[in-house]
């Protein structure tokens, strides 16, 4: 089992830059890769970004350049540097784990409002 917080959202004009981080326990060495999903209002659940065990990343086109995913495995925490949102990035985002077994695991999410 892994347990999975989300924090840091909140409200921000257009243009503006958030943070979100993911604060893992439980079974975390089992861990074999986390991500980032975003679900809007109407919309389905969309990926956003994923790290890999040794560090490597990727993103959704609609985030690329301006989303940086990073992960510390000293505090086990999963971190989400938001830069120049849009109003169309407003949606709850998730944090993602799944293990080497396959099994997933979710956040509750925090919601994220960009509006002027």
């Amino acid at each position: 089992q892994v347990q999975l917080v989300e924090s840091g959202g909140g409200l921000v004009q257009p243009g503006g830059s958030l943070r979100l981080s993911c604060a893992a326990s439980g079974v975390i060495f089992s861990i074999d890769s986390m991500a980032w999903f975003r679900q809007a209002p109407g919309k389905q659940r969309e990926w956003v970004a994923a790290i890999f065990g040794v560090g490597n990343t990727n993103y959704a086109d609609s985030v690329k350049g301006r989303f940086t995913i990073s992960r510390d495995n000293v505090k086990n925490t999963l971190d989400l540097q938001m830069n120049s949102l849009k109003p169309d990035d407003t949606a709850v985002y998730y944090c993602n784990s799944v293990m080497r077994n396959g099994q997933q695991f979710w956040g509750q999410g925090t919601q994220v409002s960009v509006s002027s």
